[in-house]
């Protein structure tokens, strides 16, 4: 039987895998995975991810050792390298078809075709598989034959138009007869990946994801809507790494919801129904990424917030990076990002919206210093959501809406638990001072005062709003 090769990217995991299943069906597997740090720090990924990424190939390869599929590896430095690094793998092990799993941002898209000519060329097959979203952008269109602008009307059709062969999972392959080689090892980080957090915070690999879904599903699922915005509370799946490099897919969490929910994705258990929103919520953005390609280019998806007068505030900047704004939750949200490298979904849209509201700050800075910190850094989510808050993205939050954040702390951090955990000199406060400590408190405790007056900003940000030339 003719040797298959799989190209692993971000789907780094042996179960449900739809490139690997479909070769593995077809003859004997050799796997490859290109590490391409350069290019990945100059889309933005700082060190946790890229730690991340790289020992999630160390558990793929464990996996893959398993089933007797041999991983290699090769360095590159671009995308454009990879059609010649993977066709010499190709030559080399007499391949007949090159598989993979399709991923949707500009530049990737357009490696993945750069790869599929070069092979078209030298007349070696090329299969290029729908795994990572349920419906392949230009699947999914509204009435009139576009791409949905809103998540709600995309959210129905998806719901309406899923079945079981989207989401039934692909099988897992069986041990294969050994190769006359064995994968590759792991290659060093050079030193300039940067310095990660403690990696034993995020665990790498597929049976650490699996891990994590069953402990949702078994102690938090059913009260995720209640528990979700409250960051002092484990409510979220904390799922979102291994979703980003799909050490576990949509699929296996969609069955392990229907398994719980009596079969229903869209009805029942509120708390997994919402669960399995927030799951759309991060194909919707896919789709975007695909279909409205400026999101890739650093434009805003509302071509006419372009225009918005943003602020060079470098200070102010520098303030909001180190936690030093003198609003207490946003500076333990941001404190919570750079020694834990994510962030609670909630504290995401209060700082971004503070950046790019009450700063009036270019979203694009803190798109990328949050892309450059974050474990589960993934461009279609980031941006999609970093667009919402500042009030220049697809379903974006109307630029009228502008968080207070002391109202946030309140709400959300009823007793100021959080901000004790991430801001400790405030912890000897009183619950009700810890949201807004007076000014002897803050003094007392070495605490900034605020950096901006809530009223002052928020009357700047709605000005410059007004001043854009509406379509």
């Amino acid at each position: 039987m003719a040797r298959q090769l799989v190209w692993f990217r971000s789907d780094l995991r042996t179960l449900d895998n739809t490139a690997l299943a479909a070769a593995a069906a077809k003859g004997p597997v050799i796997a490859v995975f290109l590490h391409c740090v350069p290019q990945w720090q100059a889309h933005g990924h700082g060190a946790n991810k890229i730690d991340f990424w790289h020992r999630g190939v160390e558990a793929l390869r464990e996996a893959l050792t398993g089933l007797n599929i041999p991983l290699l590896q090769r360095s590159i430095s671009r995308f454009s390298e990879a059609p010649d690094a993977l066709l010499a793998l190709a030559r080399e092990h007499d391949i007949a078809t090159l598989h993979f799993n399709r991923e949707y941002p500009l530049n990737e898209w357009r490696r993945d075709q750069a790869v599929a000519e070069t092979f078209g060329q030298a007349d070696l097959g090329v299969q290029a598989h729908t795994d990572a979203v349920a419906f392949a952008p230009g699947e999914l269109l509204t009435g009139k034959n576009e791409f949905y602008r809103v998540f709600t009307p995309f959210a129905k059709a998806w719901h309406r138009e899923v079945d079981y062969r989207r989401l039934a999972l692909r099988d897992d392959p069986a041990p294969q007869e050994r190769l006359a080689f064995d994968s590759d090892p792991l290659p060093k980080l050079a030193e300039d990946a940067g310095h990660p957090i403690d990696a034993g915070i995020w665990p790498a690999g597929q049976d650490a994801a699996a891990d994590r879904l069953e402990r949702f599903l078994r102690y938090r699922a059913r009260h995720y809507r209640e528990t979700r915005d409250q960051p002092s509370v484990h409510g979220t799946s904390e799922l979102s790494p291994y979703l980003a490099l799909g050490m576990i897919s949509y699929r296996q969490c969609l069955q392990a919801v229907m398994s719980e929910n009596g079969g229903h994705l869209a009805d029942g258990d509120a708390g997994l129904t919402t669960w399995v929103n927030e799951l759309i919520w991060r194909e919707f953005y896919q789709h975007i990424a695909f279909g409205f390609p400026e999101v890739c280019r650093h434009r805003p998806f509302q071509a006419h917030t372009a225009d918005l007068p943003w602020r060079d505030d470098d200070e102010g900047f520098k303030a909001w990076c180190n936690g030093r704004t003198g609003y207490p939750l946003v500076d333990a949200a941001m404190h919570q990002l750079v020694t834990t490298g994510w962030m609670h979904n909630r504290l995401r849209m209060v700082t971004a919206m503070f950046l790019s509201k009450h700063l009036l700050i270019d979203w694009r800075r803190g798109e990328a210093f949050f892309l450059k910190h974050l474990v589960d850094g993934e461009f279609a989510a980031n941006n999609g959501g970093w667009q919402w808050a500042a009030s220049t993205g697809t379903d974006a939050a109307p630029y009228f809406r502008i968080f207070n954040p002391i109202t946030q702390s309140r709400r959300f951090d009823a007793e100021g638990s959080f901000i004790a955990d991430f801001v400790p000199e405030l912890a000897e406060l009183t619950t009700k001072a810890r949201h807004d400590p007076s000014s002897e408190a803050r003094e007392t405790a070495g605490y900034p005062a605020a950096i901006v007056d809530h009223k002052a900003a928020r009357k700047r940000a709605l000005d410059a709003f007004k001043s854009l030339q509406t379509p």
